[in-house]
């Protein structure tokens, strides 16, 4: 049987660096106050791959009502950059390599996996399956959220 879900608190003090910049996030108050959307996933990945325009279509579609954030798993932060680039994707991407917001999520080790994070912070839902369309990660996402 799985545990509680993390509470609101679960991602404060987790700090991971923004792969843009290299400026440092400060993850709970980065993401507070509104819904986030989560999607953990790798450069070599590649159903993430695919999932990822979906993800930014579904960003577009939901506007500032939902921030849609991309985590990605691998130490190769170059490599994550070169994939987003390559896949036309412009999402925010929290380089992760170490886990750090998967575990403090309790996420599986499953790639792609997508968070839904509910206003406070909590979790709304862990979705360890990929998505293929904005329509199937908005239905999810409401579904979450409900």
């Amino acid at each position: 049987a799985a545990g509680p879900a993390p509470s609101a608190a679960a991602l404060r003090g987790v700090t991971v660096e923004c792969a843009a910049d290299g400026s440092v996030v400060d993850v709970a108050p980065a993401l507070a106050g509104r819904v986030a959307v989560l999607n953990l996933w790798a450069y070599w990945c590649g159903p993430c791959a695919e999932e990822l325009p979906a993800m930014a279509d579904y960003q577009q579609r939901a506007g500032a009502a939902v921030t849609v954030v991309t985590v990605h798993q691998d130490e190769n932060e170059a490599a994550a950059l070169a994939r987003m680039a390559d896949l036309g994707v412009r999402l925010p991407v929290l380089q992760d390599g170490q886990r750090e917001i998967a575990a403090a999520l309790s996420v599986p080790n499953v790639m792609p996996t997508t968070v839904v994070l509910r206003q406070d912070g909590s979790v709304a839902k862990v979705l360890p399956q990929a998505f293929t369309s904005a329509d199937e990660i908005a239905a999810a996402v409401d579904g979450a959220l409900r």
